[in-house]
């Protein structure tokens, strides 16, 4: 891991919104997630990004600025190069799982977790 960026919002919306902006303005990927119910019951989401210093400074600007637009961000920050003791011990508790046998092309179709088999939700003409 060269760096660690995170985004921590109030609701989900936002941080879509923030992690969508994120992965659109550089080469980064999406690391982690952490949900937690905050003061108030409001839901808080914090989202993990990786990739270069460079890059994780740009998508974590990008996605606060996206973020900001349609909700709360609580914080957002970029640390460089994180010490093995926080990527190997912390991290791994949020640590994105892939969904068990489902894939997934939006471009070209969907895969069904059941029978994987290929369906298209394209309108033909």
């Amino acid at each position: 891991m060269y760096a660690l960026g995170l985004i921590e919002t109030v609701g989900y919306l936002t941080a879509v919104s923030a992690a969508d902006a994120a992965v659109k303005a550089a080469d980064v990927e999406i690391v982690g997630i952490e949900k937690v119910i905050g003061v108030d019951g409001y839901l808080g989401v914090t989202i993990h990004f990786s990739g270069d210093v460079a890059a994780v400074k740009s998508a974590v600007d990008a996605g606060t600025g996206a973020a900001e637009r349609v909700g709360k961000v609580v914080s957002a920050h970029v640390i460089p190069r994180a010490h093995n003791e926080v990527a190997g011990k912390l991290l791994p508790k949020f640590k994105l799982k892939p969904p068990e046998n489902q894939v997934t092309d939006i471009t070209e179709g969907n895969t069904t977790p059941e029978t994987n088999e290929q369906t298209d939700n394209r309108d033909e003409h």
